[in-house]
C-alpha cells in the first residue's frame, strides 16, 4: 500500500513539474529571443550612428578622390567591434574598399538607406555618400556596413547565462518546495493513514478508528471521517448481532423449559401406566408384584432424584444468566436516559453559543470599521461614542450567553458523572435536585408543563448521588412520556421532608394516572404501557431497585385514573448531621 501511495505522489509530482519545466523553458527561450532581437536592433541603431559620425569626412575624401584617406577611414570603421565587414563603392559602382565579411550586391550605387538581413547570420546597413556643393547634391558613392550574430550574441551572452541561471535556480527551489509539500501534505499523511488501517482489529473496532489530526479541511479529512463512519456502522452491526444472539439464547431457554414440561408429563403418564401394570401383576402374583413394585419404586426414586438434580443445576444456571441479562438491560436503560440528557443539553447550549458567535462577528465588523476610520483619519467623537456603546452592549450579550452555556454544561457534567457512578458521598440534596431539574429543562422546552420543588435549605445526605439523579430523572421522564400524554399543561410537585434521620421524597403529577391493575404491575420488570413505541418497561423497576438496594429505603406508588400518580420514597440520610 505504501508503494501505491508513493507511486501516486510521484506521478502527480512528475506531472506538475513537467508542466512547470515546459512553461519555464518556453518563457526562458522567449526571453532569450526577445533579448536577441532587442540587442540586434540596438546594433543596427549603432550602425546608423556610425553614418552620422564618418559620412561627412568619407564623402569629402571621395569627392576629392583621396583613396588613401578613404582606406584609412575604412580601417577605422572596421576596427570597431560591431563592424564585421564593410564595402565602399564609387559613384560608378566600383568597389574602392572591401574588408571582412561582405556580400556582393547590386552594381549600381544606392540613393537611400537600406537595412538588410543576409545568409550566414549577416545583416547590413547601406547608405549613400551625398556631397553638397553650391546648393546642389551629388552622390559620390555608397557605404555598406556588416555585422553578424556573433556580435549580437557577445553582447547578450551574460544576459542569457543570467536568464538560464535564474530559471535553474527557480526550478531547483520549486522542485524542492513541491517535493517537500507533496511529502508533508500527501505522502506522509497517506502513509500514516495506511499504517493505522493495517492495524485494524476486528475484535475491537472502536480502537481501530483513525486518530490522525489534520489542520486543513481537505480530502484526507473527508477520507478519515468516512473510514471512521464505516467503523461506527460496523460497531452498530456488531451490537445488533449481539442482540440477536441474546434473543436466540432466550428462545433456546424457552424451548428447554417446554422440553422439561413435556418430559415431566411423559414421566407422569409412564408412572401411571406402570402403576396399572403393577396392579394387574399384583392380582396374578402379589408377592412377585410387590417385589417388582419395590424395585420399580427404588429405580424411579433414583431416576427422579437424578433428574431433579440436573434440573436444579440447569435452573440455577438459567437464573444466573437471567440476572446478568437484567443487569445489562438496567445499564442500557441508564445510558439511554443519559443519552437523552446529552441531546437536550446539546440543543440548549447551541442557542447561547450561536448568539455569542453572532455578537463576536458584529463586534469584529465594528472594530474593522473603526480601524478603517482611524487609518483614514476620519474618526469622529460621535462614531467613537457609538462604537463604545455598541461594544459594551455586545460584550454584555457575550458574557450573559457564555455564562448561560457554562451553567448548563456544569449542571449536566455533575449529573452525568453521578449517573454513571455508584460512589457514595455527602452532598446538599436541594442543590443537587436543582441541578437535575436544570439538566432536564430541555425536555420541558417545547411544552407548557411545569415542575415545582420544595426542599429544606442545606439538607445534607450521604448516599450515591447517581441513584438520586436516576430516580428523579425516571420519575420526571415517565410523567412527560406517560402521565402527560394527552395533557397540554401538566404540573409536577416534588416535596422533600426530613424526619428523624430519614428523608422523604413526595413526588406527584396531575397526569392521566393508572388503573388499579396497572398500579399493581408498576414496578414489575418489562411492564410498560407503550410496548412497541420505545418503552422498555425497566424505568420504574430500576427506580425500585435503586431505592431498596442503593438507598436502603422504601418506595410506595399511589394512583387513580385521571387523578395523577404519586411516589413516596423514604430513605436514611446516612449522616449524623442533617443541617450544615
Amino acid at each position: 500500500m505504501a508503494a501505491v501511495k508513493t507511486g501516486l505522489s510521484k506521478k502527480l509530482l512528475t506531472r506538475v513539474l513537467s508542466v512547470y519545466f515546459a512553461l519555464t523553458l518556453i518563457v526562458t527561450v522567449g526571453q532569450i529571443f526577445a533579448e536577441y532581437f532587442s540587442t540586434k536592433d540596438h546594433v543596427k541603431d549603432e550602425l546608423r550612428t556610425l553614418k552620422n559620425t564618418f559620412s561627412q569626412s568619407l564623402t569629402r575624401a571621395m569627392w576629392e578622390l583621396n583613396n588613401q584617406q578613404v582606406k584609412d577611414i575604412a580601417d577605422g570603421l572596421y576596427s570597431l567591434p560591431i563592424v564585421e565587414g564593410l564595402q565602399i563603392r564609387g559613384e560608378n559602382g566600383n568597389y574602392i574598399v572591401e574588408l571582412g565579411e561582405n556580400v556582393q550586391g547590386n552594381s549600381q550605387p544606392i540613393d537611400r538607406e537600406i537595412m538588410e538581413d543576409h545568409q550566414n547570420e549577416l545583416f547590413s546597413y547601406s547608405f549613400p555618400l551625398v556631397f553638397k556643393f553650391s546648393g546642389r547634391e551629388s552622390i559620390v558613392g555608397d557605404v555598406t556596413l556588416y555585422s553578424n550574430f556573433v556580435t549580437v550574441f557577445n553582447r547578450i551572452e551574460v544576459g542569457i547565462f543570467f536568464l538560464i541561471g535564474n530559471a535553474l535556480v527557480k526550478t531547483t527551489f520549486l522542485v524542492f518546495l513541491f517535493m517537500t509539500a507533496f511529502r508533508t501534505m500527501l505522502s506522509e499523511p497517506l502513509q500514516n493513514m495506511a499504517e493505522q488501517m493495517e492495524n485494524f482489529d476486528p475484535q475491537h473496532p472502536a480502537e481501530s478508528k483513525l486518530t490522525i489530526e489534520y489542520d486543513d479541511d481537505n480530502e484526507l479529512l473527508l477520507l478519515k471521517e468516512s473510514y471512521n463512519h464505516v467503523i461506527d456502522d460496523l460497531i452498530i452491526s456488531n451490537q445488533k448481532l449481539k442482540g440477536t444472539q441474546d434473543e436466540l439464547t432466550l428462545a433456546n431457554k424457552k424451548l428447554d423449559d417446554q422440553n422439561l414440561i413435556l418430559e415431566q408429563e411423559v414421566a407422569k403418564k409412564t408412572a401411571s401406566l406402570s402403576q396399572i401394570m403393577l396392579d394387574l401383576e399384583q392380582q396374578k402374583d402379589e408377592l412377585i408384584a410387590h417385589q417388582r413394585e419395590l424395585r420399580q419404586e427404588n429405580e424411579n426414586r433414583q431416576y427422579i432424584e437424578t433428574e431433579l438434580r440436573k434440573r436444579n443445576e440447569e435452573l440455577a444456571h438459567s437464573m444466573e444468566t437471567l440476572h446478568q441479562a437484567q443487569e445489562q438491560l438496567v445499564e442500557s436503560e441508564r445510558m439511554a436516559s443519559l443519552g437523552g440528557l446529552v441531546a437536550g443539553i446539546a440543543h440548549d447550549v447551541n442557542t447561547p453559543l450561536g448568539v455569542s458567535v453572532t455578537a463576536a462577528s458584529f463586534l469584529q465588523e465594528r472594530l474593522a470599521n473603526l480601524k478603517t476610520d482611524f487609518e483614514e483619519k476620519s474618526l469622529t467623537s460621535k462614531s467613537m461614542n457609538s462604537f463604545i456603546d455598541e461594544a459594551e452592549q455586545t460584550a454584555q450579550l457575550l458574557l450573559s450567553n457564555l455564562e448561560r452555556a457554562s451553567d448548563l454544561i456544569a449542571s449536566f457534567k455533575r449529573v452525568a458523572v453521578d449517573q454513571t457512578s455508584e460512589t457514595v458521598r455527602e452532598f446538599v440534596l436541594g442543590d443537587y435536585i436543582q441541578e437535575i431539574i436544570q439538566s432536564l429543562k430541555p425536555s420541558f422546552k417545547h411544552t407548557e408543563h411545569s415542575i415545582k420543588v420544595n426542599c429544606p435549605d442545606n439538607l445534607v445526605v450521604n448516599c450515591a448521588p447517581g441513584a438520586i439523579a436516576q430516580i428523579v430523572t425516571n420519575m420526571v421522564m415517565n410523567s412527560l412520556a406517560h402521565g402527560f400524554e394527552s395533557v397540554d399543561a401538566g404540573t409536577i410537585n416534588l416535596d422533600v421532608r426530613q424526619e428523624k434521620g430519614f428523608v422523604t421524597l413526595d413526588y406527584s403529577d396531575d397526569g392521566r394516572g393508572l388503573s388499579e391493575e396497572e398500579l399493581d404491575k408498576l414496578f414489575d420488570a418489562f411492564y410498560t404501557t407503550k410496548r412497541g413505541q420505545g418503552g422498555s418497561g425497566l424505568g420504574t423497576h430500576i427506580m425500585y431497585n435503586l431505592v431498596t438496594q442503593s438507598l436502603n429505603g422504601q418506595i410506595i406508588a399511589e394512583s387513580e385514573r385521571e387523578k395523577g400518580l404519586r411516589y413516596i420514597i423514604r430513605f436514611p440520610t446516612g449522616t449524623d448531621h442533617s443541617q450544615v
